[in-house]
């Protein structure tokens, strides 16, 4: 009883050798020659091999990797000279597997040919709305005194250029008026004065009174109507420079100010800016002065044109993202500082460029592969550089692939573990042989 297993074994390899022996027509038994094995060759390629003169070169690849491929004669990526690959060469690639038609049916396999077209994309990424910090002013004094009446009450109410913000009483103010007045009316009393020298000090000292009101911002108007009325006014009225929106208050009636003290600040919203987060791998796609568009969820009227002004030169340690700022106008003001939105990018035009369907490229590790169809059911992978993928789901080719090329892009999958079972056996009895040979 212990010998069946055996026995049942060895009628199963005579089995498995007999059909092997009956499925190859022509398979001769004993000892191969040289002129077996050409006649072999020979059948397998259905033509004898033409002079290298008289065939057509496809293309060329690296020595000691077939699917580093070229457009023309060169040099590899290791500084080998590239070898010629003839029409009716190119399925012998390592790696390359060939199937019968039923076995592709089934395997619903499907190719595309290689094209020429424009690539363009767009850079998506997600942003907040932040001030303009070239449109922020601070309201602030030259002079010491109190606050004796303020008519900004409130943080965010809305100013115009020109409006009055406060009135600061100062007795040095008041002094300096009192000393201009003082000087013009010496001014005027020595104008007539048969000394030149004496009518001169008189106006510079007069000039020096006048440029002591203009330096604590004194306007012209205001200086002339001290001159007109002759009265010292007891208050300095500060009025805004410019329109839009208080965003700090830090005094109130009363209070005491100090030259360089800030007392307000005021931004202008016609104009803001988006601070934008895009990711590591999509900074080389930015360029100053791209527009750029911005979405926001509550807004049902089209997105907002702007345009990158700034590229940040670092990256955020923990996000890995590099922020950029884009600048938008603000009509009617519906953008809000601190408010998200979506911000897409638009990158310029690739054109006339090769490019394959995204599904067609295998992602495997730091690998890029696509499976190209010679024909005859044989295919075979290629590594390839990509660069842009396009809106309308396409990859720009920076190299690997060649013009009319054919690939595959449905069960590629398959190939591609059916091609690294073979490439992997081809590399043991490689081995194998180096092994005997030593």
């Amino acid at each position: 009883m212990k010998f069946k297993p055996i026995i049942f074994l060895l009628v199963g390899i005579l089995i498995g050798a007999s059909a092997v022996y009956f499925a190859v027509p022509g398979l001769k038994t004993g000892p191969i020659t040289s002129q077996d094995e050409g006649k072999q060759l020979s059948t397998a390629s259905g033509q004898a091999r033409a002079p290298d003169e008289e065939r057509k070169i496809l293309y060329w690849r690296a020595p000691m990797d077939p699917t580093e491929i070229y457009d023309r004669p060169g040099k590899s990526k290791m500084g080998m000279e590239l070898i010629p690959v003839y029409e009716g060469e190119e399925a012998g690639g390592a790696g390359s597997i060939t199937i019968n038609a039923a076995v592709e049916q089934n395997m619903n396999l499907r190719t595309s040919p290689i094209e020429r077209r424009d690539i363009s994309t767009v850079i998506r990424a997600f942003g907040k709305v932040t001030y303009a910090q070239d449109k922020e002013f601070s309201v602030n004094t030259k002079i010491s005194g109190w606050i004796e009446k303020l008519y900004v009450n409130t943080v965010g109410q809305k100013i115009r250029r020109g409006d009055p913000l406060l009135e600061i009483y100062s007795p040095e103010l008041v002094s300096t008026q009192e000393e201009y007045l003082l000087a013009l009316k010496n001014s005027k009393k020595l104008a007539e004065s048969p000394y030149e020298n004496i009518r001169q000090n008189a106006q510079r000292i007069l000039t020096a009174a006048r440029n002591r009101l203009k330096y604590w911002d004194i306007s012209d108007p205001e200086i002339n109507r001290i001159e007109q009325s002759g009265e010292v006014r007891r208050t300095v009225l500060l009025k805004s420079k410019t329109t839009g929106i208080v965003t700090h208050k830090a005094v109130v009636e009363g209070d005491k100010v100090g030259p360089g003290m800030d007392l307000l600040h005021v931004a202008d919203l016609s104009k803001v800016w988006v601070e934008a987060a895009v990711y590591e791998s999509e900074i080389p796609l930015l360029r100053l002065g791209q527009k750029a568009e911005l979405e926001l969820d509550h807004l049902p009227e089209p997105g907002l044109i702007g345009e990158v002004d700034f590229i940040y030169p670092y990256l955020d340690p923990k996000a890995r993202t590099n922020n950029v700022r884009l600048i938008f106008s603000n009509p009617g003001l519906v953008l809000k500082p601190e408010m998200s939105a979506t911000v897409r990018i638009f990158v310029p035009t690739i054109s006339s460029s090769l490019a394959v369907p995204a599904e067609s490229v295998i992602h495997s590790g730091t690998r890029k592969i696509v499976f190209v169809a010679k024909g005859n059911g044989t295919f075979e992978p290629r590594d390839v550089k990509i660069g842009v993928e396009s809106d309308d789901g396409f990859f720009q080719i920076i190299s690997g692939l060649l013009d009319g090329e054919q690939v595959v892009v449905s069960g590629q999958f398959l190939l591609d573990s059916e091609s690294r079972t073979r490439e992997a056996i081809a590399k043991m009895r490689a081995a194998m042989e180096k092994v005997k040979k030593e």
